[in-house]
């Protein structure tokens, strides 16, 4: 419960913030003039797609935040629990995945300057290092299996397998987006168009990675 309250809080504030940012407290009846917005040919607010990726993150990180609350519940209920001895591969498949997000920095970063060479690049990058990065999670799953727990031959191992599942599924989620948007940027799409989803691509990208931190951690305290 206190996760939960937690996580409300933050979120709460982080809406805050992004309210305070959007000219909700101007008094457009008392401005003189065009907007900046408008003479540059800008769009004011938010593009709805961005928006719809916040709030996914969110409802997202909601479900992470109960997962994370169960399992610290769990693990002090009974005496069954039985820590599972932590994959050595797990270290590896981090750093794979911050690779992954450091490569979307870079694409998105490239989409900023126009250049189109860049940006496939670090699409191809992060999508073969996130690639990498479910392989691994495999292979983990195979290092824990060998070790004699099973899906259902502990809570704990439930848990492993059930949290690394959730966490795959998103990122696979994430790269039919990914590949979206590469196929874009070998046709030549509109530049605008590609900061845009390069953008969200590598908004999404961090977001996981701060997902994995945190069930990482949960992984290594169980």
């Amino acid at each position: 419960m206190n996760a939960i309250i937690l996580y409300l809080a933050v979120v709460g504030c982080i809406a805050g913030w992004w309210l305070s940012r959007q000219r909700l407290m101007s008094k457009p009846w008392l401005e003189v003039g065009v907007p900046a917005e408008v003479t540059r040919g800008e769009v004011p607010g938010v593009p709805p797609v961005k928006l719809g990726l916040w709030v996914f993150m969110a409802v997202v990180g909601a479900l992470i935040t109960l997962f994370i609350s169960a399992y610290l519940m769990r693990m002090h209920m009974a005496d069954d629990w039985r820590s599972i001895p932590t994959p050595s591969m797990l270290w590896f498949n981090t750093g794979l995945l911050m690779l992954s997000s450091f490569s979307l920095y870079r694409a998105e970063l490239d989409a900023r300057i126009g250049w189109r060479e860049g940006i496939a690049v670090g699409l191809a990058a992060g999508g073969l290092s996130a690639l990498a990065f479910l392989a691994g999670q495999y292979l983990a799953w195979q290092q824990v299996m060998a070790e004699g727990f099973g899906v259902a031959t502990n809570p704990s191992s439930s848990f492993f397998y059930l949290i690394t599942a959730v966490h795959g599924l998103h990122l696979i989620g994430g790269l039919i987006v990914l590949g979206r948007t590469a196929y874009r940027t070998a046709r030549g799409s509109p530049l605008a168009q590609l900061r845009l989803s390069t953008e969200l691509c590598a908004t999404y990208w961090h977001f996981l990675l701060l997902v994995w931190f945190a069930l990482f951690a949960l992984l290594l305290h169980g």
